[in-house]
């Protein structure tokens, strides 16, 4: 079953909808250029609150490794994922510290890309547009055939994860401003998502 991350929960109410709805991801934004930014603090706050079976991810851009670390060893993550000029050095410094599954981010525009993106060290690679969060697609075409198991990312929406499902086969799907309305996590929106990549599912 393809496995479905709600990514930029900032809210009390949006812990509550995932706990409902039980995606295998939740991701909380720690890039301060974000507009869903929230504090290593108020993560530790919500994480309390998030049922034990969903998994958070914390998506850091060129953060200092040691914050990082702390937040994947203290069981506010389970996973962290990199945004930003992260190399495989950077990997290493990591993995050095924690045991817990790193996801590298790669903008996709060309072949160049690809290839990259598969000869990444990351546990996993995320897939996503060339503006992450800006809720536009790439093209599908150029990761018809990608190698490893891959988060997708980028303009998902209840309208198109269902070819998505059928055409790509992801690992997972990343899915942010596609559930949200007026810059809010909607209820209604995530559980359709949800009902989109079941009957996807269902239906190959």
């Amino acid at each position: 079953m393809t496995k479905i991350k709600f990514c930029g929960l900032t809210r009390d109410e949006d812990i509550v909808y995932a706990n409902e709805l039980l995606p295998d991801y939740i991701g909380f934004v720690f890039v301060p250029q974000s507009r869903r930014y929230i504090s290593p603090e108020k993560a530790r706050v919500l994480k309390k609150k998030l049922d034990s079976n969903i998994f958070t991810v914390g998506i850091f851009s060129n953060e200092n490794p040691e914050i990082i670390v702390q937040l994947l060893n203290d069981g506010t993550l389970d996973m962290a994922q990199l945004h930003g000029d992260e190399n495989a050095e950077y990997i290493r410094c990591l993995r050095t510290f924690t045991e817990k599954p790193l996801v590298q981010a790669f903008k996709i525009n060309c072949a160049n890309d690809i290839e990259l993106a598969k000869n990444s060290c990351a546990d996993f690679v995320l897939l996503d547009a060339s503006e992450g969060g800006s809720g536009k697609v790439f093209d599908w075409t150029l990761i018809k055939n990608f190698s490893r198991p891959f988060f997708l990312a980028g303009g998902l929406t209840i309208h198109n994860v269902a070819d998505a499902v059928t055409e790509l086969q992801p690992y997972a799907l990343d899915v942010s401003s596609g559930i949200e309305s007026n810059g809010c996590k909607d209820k209604n929106k995530m559980r359709e998502f949800i009902g989109a990549v079941v009957q996807a599912k269902n239906e190959q």
